[in-house]
């Protein structure tokens, strides 16, 4: 997995290094967990409180029990906050390499989130996307769907599914659902293979360019005179009512 286990006193200068390279922060113990579950390398773990989050380990985690044990450095609480902004209330934070890769298509559908603005939606939709296994998260515009900020929302579950950003025209092949509310009721499409979910941003909805390369416009329902829904609950019925469809 490639960890490297370092004292307390070598863990501020590591930390730097290894931040200043290509790695995201995985902020938390639930964090760390589903890295680990999901084939990340973490170079360097810390913890505030070791023996508190092996507790938390055997109660929620035991099968990462004794990789934790072995991989967690323990720092001051001091020492975490000078590292970290905003240290997890599990006084945890890891450093892992990103993995960033193209979903695989032709089975379980995409998400496609069309210039998302707000970092913990994005988070929400990855860590559904992942609950619902499936193929993967694909965002267009300019925010970084590895920030550690949709990490944290994620709970880490980037490792769990693929996640990248890219642009409409580079979108992998496979019939394009995009939700509008003047599409079809979702409840009467099915959901082919291989199919791209799309979802506009939360406040300009779908761009132009992903609306012309759609070939079905879907909508929820909704009651009359609700305006919308958020992005993650969009996504996690369209989602649900793909999985209804697979039994």
């Amino acid at each position: 997995m490639g960890e490297i286990h370092v004292s307390g006193g070598e863990a501020v200068l590591r930390w730097r290094e290894l931040a200043a390279g290509d790695t995201v922060l995985l902020d938390g113990f639930h964090a760390l967990k589903h890295a680990l579950r999901f084939g990340a390398t973490i170079p360097l773990a810390l913890a505030a409180d070791k023996p508190a989050v092996l507790g938390l380990a055997r109660d929620l985690a035991p099968d990462l029990a004794g990789r934790l044990d072995a991989l967690l450095t323990p720092v001051a609480p001091a020492t975490l906050r000078e590292l970290v902004d905003r240290p997890h209330p599990t006084g945890v934070a890891a450093l892992a390499h990103p993995a960033p890769r193209a979903p695989a298509t032709g089975g379980a559908p995409v998400v496609v989130l069309d210039n998302p603005r707000h970092l913990g939606n994005i988070g929400a939709v990855i860590r559904l996307a992942a609950g619902a296994g499936a193929a993967g998260v694909l965002t267009t515009g300019t925010v970084d769907p590895w920030h550690p900020a949709v990490l944290r929302a994620a709970a880490g579950l980037h490792f769990a599914t693929a996640v990248t950003r890219t642009s409409v025209g580079d979108l992998p092949p496979g019939p394009l659902y995009a939700l509008d509310p003047a599409g079809t009721d979702i409840r009467s499409v099915p959901v082919a293979d291989g199919a791209l979910l799309a979802f506009g941003s939360e406040r300009a909805g779908l761009s132009e360019e992903l609306r012309k390369r759609a070939d079905t416009l879907v909508a929820l329902p909704m009651r009359s005179g609700v305006s919308s829904y958020n992005l993650a609950t969009s996504v996690a019925m369209a989602l649900f009512h793909w999985m209804r469809s697979i039994g």
